[in-house]
């Protein structure tokens, strides 16, 4: 089958050219910042606040539980700062898993997060959490 394009179908509008350069340069950077989280838990708890915020849940929860993986099972020698990158972490999971329904997943990291810094702010997402989590349970 032989195609023909015209000459006006060839050429591209300047939106279009700038859109499609807009669309590499875009995704280089965001390649470039995926390669640089390699073992960074930091840096993996950015990428996953970014992605909360652009509303992207699953691939959030990939990069907060990327977090939890990096940090050793044993907490004893984690130093602040990895304390409340841990817990940011679990934090933030519990309220992705509630964006999806998870509820007892959500509980989990909810209880998690309260373990590694009770303050009030997790102690309150705990107890809402636990409260919706009986009420699904008891629903059905």
């Amino acid at each position: 089958m032989l195609c023909f394009f015209g000459h006006s179908n060839l050429k591209l509008t300047s939106y279009m050219k700038y859109s499609i350069i807009f669309k590499a340069l875009f995704l280089a950077a965001t390649l470039v910042f995926i390669s640089s989280c390699k073992d960074d838990p930091q840096r993996h708890l950015e990428l996953g606040e970014w992605y909360a915020k652009k509303g992207l849940v699953e691939e959030a929860i990939l990069e907060f539980k990327e977090v939890t993986r990096l940090y050793p099972v044993s907490l004893n020698n984690l130093n602040r700062e990895d304390y409340q990158s841990l817990s940011k972490a679990h934090y933030n999971l519990s309220l992705m898993y509630t964006k999806k329904g998870w509820w007892d997943y959500a509980l989990k990291e909810a209880e998690k997060c309260f373990q590694l810094q009770p303050t009030k702010e997790n102690f309150d997402l705990l107890d809402i959490i636990k409260q919706r989590s009986e009420l699904e349970n008891s629903e059905s």
